[in-house]
């Protein structure tokens, strides 16, 4: 296969096996929809969550305070994620003071959107 050799032979490579795992997440899918039981009642339609029979509106008004609680966690679970390969390295020979100063400056860049939020009087649950 001469077309491998050159330069878009890796490109090609890459696009056959794109199209054969499309292929095969389209043949499950096809498989599923030709094989499954299909008889909607309208018990079988109606809306469900949490054993709750619905009643009223589907509407329901959440406030944006809690977006930013997500979000702040969001935050520290970033920090986690990037405090603990710190402290192995930090360890390692050749890197302590270099390290450190990396995290110092991450640390005020996440105090700094804390500062932000506390400031903006986020934090306060009411």
């Amino acid at each position: 296969m001469a077309f491998m050799d050159g330069y878009f032979g890796s490109y090609v490579v890459v696009l056959v096996l794109l199209l054969i795992g499309v292929g095969i997440f389209a043949g499950g899918l096809f498989v599923n929809r030709m094989l499954r039981p299909d008889r909607p009642t309208p018990d079988k339609l109606t809306t469900y969550e949490c054993g709750v029979d619905p009643v009223g509106e589907g509407w329901a008004q959440s406030q944006v305070r809690y977006y930013v609680f997500t979000y702040l966690y969001v935050v520290f679970a970033v920090d986690a994620v990037f405090l603990f390969p710190w402290a192995t390295v930090f360890s390692a020979p050749g890197f302590g003071m270099t390290t450190l100063v990396e995290m110092f400056v991450f640390l005020a860049f996440i105090a700094l959107g804390i500062l932000y939020a506390w400031r903006k009087r986020v934090l306060a649950w009411t």
